[in-house]
Formats: structure tokens, sequence, C-alpha cells
């Protein structure tokens, strides 16, 4: 069990919402030293990511390093993912001239630092700017040849575009976007499995730590709303197999009083006539014959 679970929440949801898209690669290494890209996405030709709004957007422009943090990166932290990028570049380098293929400055990875919050000092520091033409406010760019970003999560608009990177950051930030997953529909899978991983991270967090830092108490409270409408909507579906699975039992019961068994034919019966109420499926069991049951229900 890792010993740092909102790392681990951060990569297992990057690599949630962008499986769909491309190779997600998590951990992955890179050479130099024993570096690791906390996630490293390489999206596929055809890729469409309109329902990841922003971080779709970033994610099939280019190669990308995304690297996740639960609080603002220190100057070396920000210069370490400097170094894993340069190395990931490197590589696609070296891989171009032996394979004697062209590798234009356009194809070349990006590195997106994801952060809660920059503050004015460090921003000032890592001399970024904004690209409001082209981007919303909380992304800034280094300079171009650096091919990189810092995402300000604090700073993005609250819209739907901008959800899954919200999700990421902190305190009322992430309350926020919370409550907007739990406002999409319940037939969205992406909710249905941003919720798990939730529910996922915050029994790690308790069941893992005797004692919570700050910290780890705004996580939380801040995860507690999706973790209880999860366990709500877990038990709901377990009533629901749990009645369904009864009525199965009392359909092939009365089938098995029938006619002794219930063969792969009669199965198929079962299952068609599962889809009426019990009050039209008790006398059809009861008063049709094997045959009359087999032409309403498996011939049609």
């Amino acid at each position: 069990m890792t010993s740092k679970p909102y790392d681990q929440f951060s990569k297992e949801l990057l690599e949630e919402l962008l499986s769909p898209l491309g190779r997600v690669e998590v951990n992955k290494q890179v050479t130099d030293e024993a570096r690791f890209v906390d996630v490293l996405f390489t999206s596929t030709p055809t890729a469409q990511a309109q329902n990841l709004g922003l971080l779709g957007r970033i994610a099939v422009l280019n190669t990308a390093l995304l690297e996740p943090f639960r609080n603002q990166p220190t100057r070396s932290e920000v210069r370490n993912c400097f170094l894993k990028l340069f190395t990931v570049i490197a590589d696609s380098q070296r891989k171009a001239k032996r394979e004697k293929t062209s590798l234009p400055e356009d194809s070349l990875a990006r590195l997106w630092i994801i952060s809660p919050s920059a503050s004015a000092s460090l921003l000032e520091d890592l001399e970024v700017k904004l690209d409001l033409e082209k981007w919303s406010r909380g992304v800034y760019f280094f300079q171009k040849c650096f091919r990189a970003a810092i995402v300000a999560v604090n700073e993005l608009p609250v819209t739907e575009e901008t959800l899954w990177l919200r999700i990421l950051g902190r305190g009322e930030t992430q309350r926020t976007a919370i409550d907007e997953l739990l406002a999409l529909p319940e037939s969205n899978q992406l909710r249905q499995n941003t919720l798990k991983l939730i529910t996922n991270l915050r029994v790690i967090i308790v069941q893992q730590q005797e004692t919570l830092t700050e910290d780890e108490q705004e996580l939380i409270m801040n995860l507690s709303q999706a973790y209880q409408q999860w366990e709500e909507t877990t038990k709901q579906q377990g009533v629901q197999e749990g009645v369904q699975l009864e009525r199965r039992q009392v359909v092939e019961n009365l089938l098995r009083f029938r006619f002794g068994s219930v063969d792969e034919e009669l199965s198929i019966v079962v299952d068609n006539l599962l889809q009426l109420t019990p009050e039209e499926f008790t006398p059809l069991c009861l008063q049709l014959s094997r045959e009359e049951l087999l032409a309403r229900f498996v011939s049609h």
C-alpha cells in the first residue's frame, strides 16, 4: 500500500479518464537516473476527448507528461519535472535518429505540472505567462522552447470544461468540483468510476493513518459527500440485485414444481418471465404447459 494515497489517486484518476483515448503509462521509468513520470500519456491518432474538457485538450495535443501535486511544488520539484521532460524528449530524438526519421519540434512531448495553486512569487520566479487568447486562465506557459505549463487548479474557471482537473485541487475548489461530479447523471460512466476512486482514496487514508494530519482531514471532508453517495448507491444496487435474485428463484421453483427441472430451454423462459410482474408471471408458470411456455417465450 502506497504511503502517499493522494499521489496514487491522482494517477488512477488520470489513467481512468485518459485510457479510452490512448496508452497510459503510470510510474513510467525514464532513463538517466531512476526517475518516474507520474503519468506519461500518448494519444491514439483518432482520439476524441471532448468529454474531458481542458484535460482532454491537454492530453491529445502531444505526448504529455502529467505531474499532479497535492501541494504547490517547490522550485526544486519543478526542476525535477523538467529533468523528466528532457529525458523523454532525448529518448524520442535518439529513437528518431536510429530509425532515420524526422522529429518536428511540434511533435515533442510536453510537460503539464498540475498544482492546486501557484503563488505570485512562484509564477514570477518561473517567468510563466498566460495565453488567454487560446487557453483559459490558470494555465501558465513557460517559454516556448521548454514545452511546458503549470496549471494552477484554483484559478481555473468553474465550468464543465475544467471539472476533471479541479477534482485534483484542494479546499473549496475540490469540494465544488465533487459537488459538480455528483450532479452528473448516474448513467455517466466517468462519474461512477471517479466516485469509486474517491471512495478508495478515502478508505485508504482512514485505514492507513492512526492520526490524520490537517491536510488529510481536509481531504477526507472533501471526499465525504462523494463517499456517502457511492455507499448509498451501492446499497441500493445491492437491494435491487437481491430482489431480482429472489424473483428468479421464485420463477425457477414454480417451473421445477411443474416440470421437475429447469433445463436450457426453460432458462430462456425464466429470463423472459422476469420482465413481467409477479402477478403476471405466477399464473403463467402454473397454468401453461411446457410447450405453451416455449412457444410464447422462446420461439418469439
